[in-house]
């Protein structure tokens, strides 16, 4: 059995070497790194693959949700919702812009934000949400754009996990996440369902203005060289990236397959267990959605029951299985992010979250065996532990 590793980036690349050997040494030939033609070709295929009108590739996921928040022109003291639980890059770039960030609980079966707990959240000072589509699931997109509608809100939808998933809405209609609210950002760091050898990121938008301030922010606030018109960043995906991004794009269904397959075999050996929750989108949806496209597990995570997480982890390590724990601990408890407008009993799925999850290998080069052998180890201690 070849050695478990919780993302496999050299496995993948192997298997389509030749493209990418080939995509980078373009680039080096033509030593068009910034801006180069590789990544126009990018952009473009990147909106055929998302059906939506604008992509405006940038150097960073992070990046790429601050600057989609800079397009919509928000004011510093205006409000923002966003889920408690999830990366600090969400609510870090909030800060940022100072805008004041509003923390709130989330589902205990999706771990996406909580749409009653958006409407609680909601006042005159509101002016946007941000739907973290967590672990590659997809928030429930159709309650918060009618939550936003009604409430005159943008939605700017944290893609940085989930690119490929596709959202079906109450009538059948399809959409890819990330193309649903006013503006999306994604993430193309190596570990994504789509990442590059480096650093590199991207904003969705189907709103031409919008887009068009937004191309300019990422390049200085400049459309024609030394002409400033908007304040802005230098925030720009280089060639290589591009080129790296285009030669994968096209298997990315394909990967996000392998992930999903990978999380039926898992679901498959955990689902009766007591002391084990399996992941909801895939087999376990119960009318969410009518396939399972809509979660694409750029993490497995299991929540556990009467089980010593922190032995797990070190029992998994010692048998050469890597594993994590996103998240440790809840945004709202951070040192950076406290309030005292926040009340430990708003967070209680949050709160209880952080004590159970663990996520698991998951990437598009697990086979059987590593599976096989994963799961007969996790389910032997809980067994011999519980």
């Amino acid at each position: 059995m070849k050695n478990i590793q919780m993302v496999d980036l050299k496995g993948q690349y192997q298997k389509i070497k030749d493209v990418v050997d080939a995509s980078i040494a373009q680039v080096l030939d033509t030593t068009a790194y910034i801006n180069g033609p590789q990544v126009h070709q990018f952009q473009k295929n990147l909106e055929t693959y998302l059906g939506v009108k604008h992509v405006i590739p940038c150097a960073n996921g992070t990046d790429a949700l601050q600057i989609a928040m800079m397009g919509l022109d928000l004011k510093p003291g205006d409000e923002v919702i966003t889920a408690d639980f999830t990366f600090a890059a969400t609510v870090e770039v909030i800060a940022l812009l100072q805008l004041t960030p509003v923390l709130v609980d989330v589902d205990p079966n999706s771990f996406n934000i909580d749409v009653e707990a958006i409407k609680k959240a909601i006042t005159p000072k509101t002016k946007a949400i941000v739907p973290v589509h967590l672990f590659g699931y997809c928030a429930n997109m159709e309650a918060i754009m009618e939550i936003a509608e009604a409430h005159n809100l943008y939605v700017i939808e944290d893609n940085a996990q989930a690119i490929g998933a596709t959202y079906t809405f109450s009538d059948g209609r399809k959409a890819q996440a990330g193309t649903i609210g006013h503006v999306a950002s994604t993430s193309f760091f190596p570990s994504k369902n789509l990442g590059c050898y480096g650093d590199g990121g991207a904003i969705f938008t189907n709103d031409d203005a919008l887009a068009h301030r937004l191309r300019g922010i990422v390049n200085h606030g400049m459309y024609e060289r030394y002409h400033h018109d908007v304040v802005g960043v230098n925030s720009r995906l280089d060639s290589i990236q591009a080129a790296v991004l285009d030669a994968k794009l096209p298997h990315l269904d394909t990967y996000n397959q392998a992930r999903r397959n990978a999380a039926r075999a898992y679901n498959a050996a955990f689902k009766d267990h007591k002391n084990i929750t399996i992941p909801s989108g895939i087999d376990t949806c119960k009318g969410i959605c009518d396939t399972c496209d809509c979660h694409v597990f750029h993490q497995y995570t299991l929540k556990l029951k009467g089980v010593d997480r922190d032995a797990l982890v070190k029992h998994l390590n010692e048998n050469g299985i890597p594993c994590g724990v996103y998240y440790p601990i809840p945004l709202h408890l951070q040192k950076a992010y406290k309030d005292a407008r926040y009340k430990e009993e708003d967070f209680p799925v949050t709160n209880q979250l952080v004590k159970e999850v663990i996520s698991l290998p998951m990437h598009t080069e697990l086979d059987a065996d590593q599976i096989e052998f994963i799961t007969a180890t996790v389910i032997n201690f809980i067994n011999s532990n519980s």
